[in-house]
């Protein structure tokens, strides 16, 4: 039972988009306990251009080398709030690395007398912690009379203890369970680096009903970078203007299209963004057949649709399928059509990676 904790210090927990899936994530656990703990959950690029609640008297709690350690700060001057990153190892780096308004901040770090116990998931050293745990240490130091601490470090043991025993005792029953519930062979490359994993989505020019335009070439193209969060946004001049309908079904302005992008300024932009051992993930193979109507860069390519072949046959759309997974998606309104079938890729590429990892957690 997660126990109910009156902290006075204010923890303000930044999480990386990647983690918001994750089965084993404990900063869910942290918002829960605490009664002043706020969550936010996001690109690196919403945490960079947009203000966060952050207070006068606060402090990153991040293992910098140089950065004095909690126990060591004299009383007066310990933080009100602590800004806490969650993610893995990469993801925290590049959130510290890609927001300003944490680089403005003191930092200050933990210094474990003993390894982290949380054994369910890969950490870089024996000296890292979960966001639970880290969390858990700084507020025994900053607040050492506080109630409830020693109640959710078991809660999480305790939760820890139970995954492994479930792992021994029913990993066959998991494995032969997810043989039903994800495509029989999940593409190697749909799990190796994050920052190698670009997802993007082309809105073509559209023809006919039942019509399919030979050499149709983006109205817009966007694209994203799941290890960072950097994203590619563009739309194309065309030769001729986009009528009304057309405009409408993508949910653009009715005005002409502007700024606009030649083909060959496209293709320049393009093949600055993408690198050479990048994985690009769409939902559709015409998607990558506009990059080779443009003559544009045209990394190595997965289309989750061909992949899949008859997974989930019943849903024959993204949309249907992203809904038949129950898969959550961030609001819609005021974003293009593309945008938004952008964000329902990332969405469901999240979802397979979260599901395969917790897969492999049960199975090995």
């Amino acid at each position: 039972m997660i126990p109910q904790i009156d902290n006075r210090t204010d923890i303000l927990i930044l999480q990386h988009v990647g983690e918001r899936f994750h089965p084993f994530n404990t900063a869910r656990i942290v918002r829960k306990a605490l009664h002043r703990c706020h969550l936010i959950t996001n690109h690196n690029r919403e945490f960079a251009s947009q203000p966060l609640p952050i207070h006068t008297n606060a402090g990153l709690l991040y293992p910098s080398s140089n950065a004095p350690t909690l126990p060591e700060l004299p009383v007066t001057e310990r933080p009100e709030q602590l800004i806490i990153v969650d993610g893995t190892w990469h993801q925290a780096k590049t959130i510290v690395r890609d927001v300003p308004q944490l680089g403005k901040l003191p930092c200050y770090r933990l210094a474990p007398a003993s390894p982290g116990q949380y054994r369910i998931r890969r950490e870089p050293d024996a000296q890292s912690l979960s966001t639970l745990e880290a969390t858990i240490a700084a507020l025994q130091t900053l607040e050492p009379d506080l109630l409830g601490l020693d109640q959710l470090m078991s809660a999480f043991l305790q939760m820890i203890d139970q995954q492994l025993e479930y792992r021994t005792h029913h990993s066959k029953w998991r494995s032969k369970q997810a043989k039903h519930s994800l495509p029989r062979h999940l593409p190697r490359g749909l799990l190796q680096n994050s920052s190698d994993l670009v997802v993007a989505y082309g809105e073509a020019t559209p023809g006919g009903k039942g019509f399919h335009h030979r050499n149709a070439i983006p109205v817009n193209w966007v694209a994203e970078r799941l290890g960072t969060a950097e994203r590619f946004s563009c739309s194309l001049r065309q030769d001729k203007p986009l009528p009304p309908s057309a405009l409408k079904h993508m949910r653009l302005p009715s005005t002409e299209l502007t700024p606009t992008l030649s083909s060959k300024e496209f293709r320049e932009r393009w093949k600055e963004f993408v690198q050479p051992n990048d994985l690009l993930i769409v939902y559709h193979p015409r998607t990558y057949q506009l990059l080779r109507h443009l003559n544009a860069a045209q990394p190595r390519c997965l289309a989750l649709k061909s992949t899949f072949g008859t997974w989930k046959s019943s849903a024959r759309s993204l949309e249907a399928l992203v809904a038949t997974e129950e898969i959550k998606l961030p609001p819609c309104a005021h974003k293009s059509r593309a945008t938004q079938r952008l964000e329902m890729a990332i969405a469901l590429v999240d979802h397979l990676r979260a599901d395969r990892a917790h897969e492999r957690t049960h199975t090995t």
